[in-house]
């Protein structure tokens, strides 16, 4: 997509979603609470923005624009998490120098809340993921991957709880299939399940016994595969669980001009949102709090 195109379609954008129907001018300020989620995914180790003469995306992207926006953003509204849905590594050579540490260490400056892993976390195998660990100041999560017998076990949680302004929000990932993307040498003995039935697990588990106002899924299952509709993916994801506000995606480099609306088991709405790869966008959905438990949302995705 063209960068002028891209901008006319984030601009637009940045209507309310409005989960509950009801329009933000309906509410006093004093009526709600506004928490902001940031996300990436895919971001694949691009450090520097694109060079002038790159055909597609020149200029564009770069740690250094998006740790000035997230600050910037941070500014306007102290209650925001930044969240990653996974394939930090591999992409340019400072994957390949550093292993990882120089990613993990400029999350950690920019302040990262929690990521999960995709399969491309797995190049440098598990060992070399959890030696890069010491220097990620945040937490991983995945639900679906068990890592008991591997060097991983308790060092990625399958959830973990934030309290932003008084709003409980449970955080949980959900990982693709290893098998046939990944080298049974780089996972070893890492077991894949079932997201859905994971997902519905922890859902319940994070609304029921945790009581969670809010709940996001990091999820580097892929947005949809047009050649295999039943392959689980974000959208299938939706359908098939309850709970779940928010699917942060990755995987399928998808850039989506703002973020998609689809029905849980419930008939209730899931946002689904994922900013397609390199850094080149970062994702942003405001959430506002009513007091009586009501969810509106605005949601776009910003160039950098």
């Amino acid at each position: 997509m063209k960068r002028r195109d891209f901008l006319k379609n984030t601009a637009a954008s940045s209507a309310l979603l409005g989960l509950s129907g009801l329009p933000l001018s309906s509410f006093k300020n004093n009526d709600f609470k506004h928490i902001t989620i940031l996300h990436t995914n895919d971001v694949h180790s691009y450090i520097d923005p694109f060079p002038a003469d790159h055909p597609r995306n020149a200029n564009m992207g770069g740690v250094s624009r998006r740790a000035a926006l997230i600050e910037t953003i941070r500014k306007e509204n102290p209650n925001t998490l930044l969240l990653d849905a996974g394939d930090i590594f591999q992409g340019t050579p400072y994957f390949n120098y550093y292993g990882g540490e120089l990613e993990f260490k400029l999350m950690s400056m920019m302040k990262y809340d929690v990521a999960t892993l995709g399969n491309h976390d797995f190049d440098n195998g598990v060992d070399g993921f959890y030696a890069q660990l010491p220097h990620a100041k945040f937490d991983f999560v995945s639900s679906n991957y068990d890592f008991k017998n591997t060097v991983l076990n308790g060092h990625v949680k399958p959830y973990v709880i934030k309290n932003i302004n008084g709003i409980k929000i449970g955080i949980f990932g959900l990982g693709v299939e290893l098998d046939g993307l990944v080298d049974k040498k780089n996972y070893k003995e890492t077991v894949y399940n079932n997201p859905v039935e994971i997902a519905n697990d922890i859902t319940k588990k994070l609304k029921k016994d945790e009581k969670c106002d809010m709940i996001i899924c990091l999820s580097h299952l892929g947005f949809k595969y047009k050649d295999e509709p039943e392959k689980i993916s974000d959208l299938i994801l939706a359908k098939k669980t309850k709970d779940i506000d928010l699917i942060i995606g990755g995987h399928t480099h998808t850039f989506l001009d703002k973020p998609v609306i689809e029905k849980n088991l419930d008939e209730k709405d899931v946002i689904i949102n994922q900013v397609g790869c390199y850094g080149l966008n970062l994702g942003r959905i405001d959430f506002y709090l009513t007091n009586d438990k009501q969810l509106l949302s605005q949601g776009k995705s910003i160039v950098i």
